[in-house]
């Protein structure tokens, strides 16, 4: 992580700089991972990771039928997925996404985007965006 010092009061004290490196979080419908995916490829990302969840939204839920039966399923299957990219990529990735994503219907799902102050990779010890 890149430091800058600081004079304050009490002395001098790093300064974290701001962040250049962005998460984004994406919950999708398990229908469209291989559009997403294939998305996020063509725009030079990947590796993302997956989670498979469960989960709903404003609709909480939905009611179906089978054999002549109402039921209510509160929890939907659905696919999160996890990618770190450089600041300046994160707009073209999120188009991606959005895009691959899309039906126009309620349950569509959510894209998180959060700041990353740092990264390691494990393997070499690098740190930052050559880490990703």
């Amino acid at each position: 992580m890149a430091f800058e010092t600081v004079a304050t009061p009490t002395g001098v004290q790093p300064k974290t700089r701001s962040a250049t490196m962005k998460k984004i979080e994406a919950i999708i419908r398990p229908e469209k991972l291989d559009e997403v995916r294939k998305a996020i490829e063509a725009v030079g990302y990947p590796g993302i990771t997956l989670t498979e969840a469960e989960g709903h939204g404003k609709q909480k839920g939905v009611t179906q039928q089978w054999r002549g039966e109402t039921y209510r399923v509160e929890f939907l299957p659905k696919i999160k997925l996890e990618i770190v990219v450089a600041e300046s990529d994160a707009d073209q990735v999120l188009k991606a996404i959005t895009t691959a994503a899309r039906t126009g219907s309620v349950g569509d799902g959510k894209i998180f985007i959060s700041d990353v102050r740092d990264v390691v990779r494990i393997r070499t010890g690098e740190r930052g965006e050559q880490a990703l």
